[in-house]
């Protein structure tokens, strides 16, 4: 699906005629009070509740994490599919599509490619879940659209929001990074959470504006850029993720980390190494020094 600053009408409850909608299914020191977690079905992997000091910003993933996977890969690429061609076609003039599509021709060597060849490739890579940054900029615009069209409803778990609202209300800065472009995370956070938890998110980056959610360089940019912006240490970032080897990426930039294990997603038997391992997000207790 990693700044906030120009969210869209709220179009959540509206829909053109005729349309129907898609579902997409602290120096201080102060603590933030833990709910009582839900109970969550064994996973092969003991979870406890996660205690963790010292934290400035917290920076989330979606899919898997903040959302469910099939919102993402059945919601989101079903709407996008059969819309991808004619997109490409009707906004050829549009720079950020032009870019996309010659990214494409050269990333897959394509030679006097048409409009419909490059589409071709684009659904190839989205069958392969290829996390291609031109995919992921035309797959962005054209979700964008479909939530200010009131088509798509963002997914979020029952838990999310009301994590992201203590952690907001106890002062701590919230970013997302993920593979989906900030195109479409902005639209996502915006229509699927109440307006002042969204708008708690004050950065957002991709693989475009940080790099592969792999390297552990792309943590360092995104530190570099956080640490000027709130003024906070690398060490004081938090990523929730339920992907090892990001976790392992953001560890290399010496963030601190945990592994979402979410009961039923397809990451919720993972081996998450040394990584502390949460069941949802209202598993885990902040604690910050602002």
């Amino acid at each position: 699906m990693g700044g906030i600053g120009d969210r869209g009408p709220r179009r959540l409850g509206r829909r053109a005629p005729g349309r129907r909608r898609r579902t997409v299914s602290h120096h201080r020191r102060r603590r933030v009070p833990r709910r009582r977690p839900r109970p969550c079905p064994p996973t092969g992997g003991g979870v406890s509740p996660v205690n963790v000091s010292g934290v400035h910003g917290v920076i989330v993933d979606i899919e898997g994490t903040t959302s469910s996977t099939e919102s993402v890969h059945v919601g989101l690429y079903d709407f996008a599919r059969p819309r991808l061609e004619p997109w490409l076609r009707e906004h050829g003039d549009d720079p950020v599509v032009r870019d996309a599509i010659h990214a494409t021709i050269t990333d897959a060597g394509l030679d006097d490619a048409t409009t419909i060849d490059v589409a071709e490739v684009l659904l190839g890579w989205m069958d392969g879940d290829v996390k291609a940054t031109p995919l992921k900029t035309v797959q962005g615009q054209i979700w964008a659209a479909g939530f200010a069209d009131g088509e798509l409803t963002p997914h979020f778990f029952d838990d999310v929001a009301p994590a992201l609202d203590e952690w907001r209300r106890a002062g701590i800065e919230l970013a997302v990074f993920s593979s989906g472009s900030v195109a479409v995370q902005r639209p996502w956070f915006a229509h699927g959470l109440p307006d002042a938890v969204a708008e708690g998110f004050s950065a957002y980056f991709d693989t475009v504006n940080a790099g592969n959610k792999r390297e552990p360089g792309s943590y360092v940019t995104i530190a570099d850029d956080l640490t000027a912006r709130w003024g906070c240490e690398p060490s004081e970032l938090l990523f929730l993720s339920d992907v090892t080897a990001e976790l392992d990426a953001a560890a290399g930039a010496g963030w601190q980390t945990i592994g979402i294990r979410r009961f039923g997603e397809p990451n919720a038997n993972v081996d998450f190494g040394e990584h502390r391992v949460a069941a949802d997000f209202a598993s885990i207790e902040v604690e910050t020094n602002r």
